[in-house]
């Protein structure tokens, strides 16, 4: 019923605070979030039960430095050995965890490191997840591109020389159809060589039909790989079921995307455990689907508009070095994206030693890549108003300062690496 009254309201965000309160105060009212909601196909995967069973067993702290040391002598990585390398008894060693993924990134990847932008389409949406700067409770300015206004905003990312565009939306099923992602995506064809999703889970018909109108990849972020702590989190709407966003990777592999991403939102839960089930995620599916691609992101937390509520714990950069360089020794293979949620310096240095793409001329927010890149022609734009960011960025560089940084480091940006024939 309550899905029922979302589905009637023009502006999720005015459904007013007693909802909210009731669904804070009161776990009664929330729905079951390991059960599946109508609509959400299921689909036979023995995944699921690996990746959680190695999480739950893991105890960072059973680890020794001699477990590191072993880990870093030997030419392979085992499951044992990542545990080791995530552990905290490997903080003694960043250095030579350092020097092993730079020689892994280097043999596999060469000085490449992939540029792509992101261009937020629409910021409606219809969950409540408390540290998220979209969910229908926050106060925030709302917006959904038109089909002319995203022709324009991919125009101004094109123009800058970016070949590779990653299209977001808030999770709304209804202002963000499944239709009007993939108009979008025929749109992108137009500017872009390739084109990758993050947007809420889909079923693999909706992940055949996208791969059909042009998208090549798609990347859904678990949040938090123990469900005791999602469940804490993740209060209401499709979001809040657990399992089928677990399974969305393999769904889109299922219907033929090229490749697939990972990621938790370090902060959220005991970041050592998410770092291994996100790589065992990726590692099981790999082994699965060999041909795919592989690529896993490692975002920490970031402030929001009217953020009241969030308390999360503290992932230092130090530490979130050490999860880049374990995923890097661990899948030498894996793509490894590091977003402006990070500075402009640590993404500088870790792209010498194990991250292999990153984002530049960044906006989180909704048509303002206009205002920021293309003020000359504003008055094209007049029409349309922005919509409020998701999070606060950190490295604000347009491409070419990006670029130009990677060069002076002696690395290849790479705009695109596929021709289509």
């Amino acid at each position: 019923m309550q899905q029922e009254n979302l589905k009637k309201s023009e502006n999720l965000s005015d459904l007013g605070s007693t909802l909210q309160q009731k669904l804070e105060q009161n776990p009664a009212s929330r729905t079951d979030h390991m059960e599946y909601q109508a609509g959400m196909e299921q689909i036979e995967s023995e995944v699921m039960t690996k990746v959680i069973s190695q999480m739950t067993s893991y105890d960072p702290a059973a680890y020794t430095k001699q477990d590191v040391v072993s880990a870093l002598n030997k030419r392979g990585c085992s499951i044992q050995d990542l545990k080791a390398l995530l552990s905290p008894a490997a903080e003694s060693y960043l250095e030579e965890l350092a020097n092993k993924a730079q020689v892994k990134t280097r043999k596999q990847f060469g000085n490449n490191v992939y540029l792509f932008t992101p261009l937020y389409l629409a910021n409606y949406c219809e969950n409540y997840c408390v540290y998220c700067g979209f969910n229908l409770f926050n106060k925030i300015k709302r917006q959904c591109l038109n089909f002319e206004q995203i022709e324009t905003e991919m125009k101004i990312i094109s123009d800058t020389g970016i070949e590779e565009i990653l299209l977001l939306t808030g999770e709304s099923y209804h202002r963000s159809s499944i239709d009007y992602i993939g108009k979008a995506c025929k749109i992108a064809r137009k500017y872009f060589k390739m084109i990758g999703l993050e947007i809420y889970p889909a079923n693999i018909d909706d992940y055949h039909y996208l791969n059909q109108c042009g998208a090549d990849y798609v990347t859904v972020f678990q949040e938090t790989y123990d469900s005791d702590i999602y469940e804490t989190l993740h209060l209401f709407g499709h979001k809040r079921v657990w399992p089928y966003r677990f399974e969305s990777q393999e769904r889109a592999l299922r219907a033929g995307m090229r490749g697939v991403g990972f990621g938790t939102l370090f902060g959220l839960g005991d970041f050592r455990k998410d770092a291994l089930a996100t790589a065992l995620h990726a590692y099981y599916l790999q082994r699965k689907y060999p041909a795919a691609e592989i690529s896993l992101s490692v975002p920490r937390l970031r402030p929001i508009i009217n953020n009241q509520k969030i308390k999360f714990k503290n992932v230092s950069e130090a530490q979130l070095c050490q999860i880049v360089m374990a995923y890097r020794i661990f899948l030498p293979f894996a793509g490894i994206t590091v977003s402006t949620r990070e500075s402009a310096e640590f993404r500088n240095g870790i792209v010498k030693i194990g991250a292999t793409k990153i984002s530049a001329g960044v906006s989180t927010g909704i048509g303002d890549h206009q205002e920021k890149y293309a003020e000359e022609d504003q008055e094209n734009f007049s029409n349309c108003e922005t919509g409020d960011e998701q999070f606060a960025i950190e490295d604000t560089r347009s491409l070419q300062q990006v670029y130009d940084d990677l060069k002076a480091a002696g690395l290849q940006p790479v705009l695109n690496d596929y021709l289509y024939v």
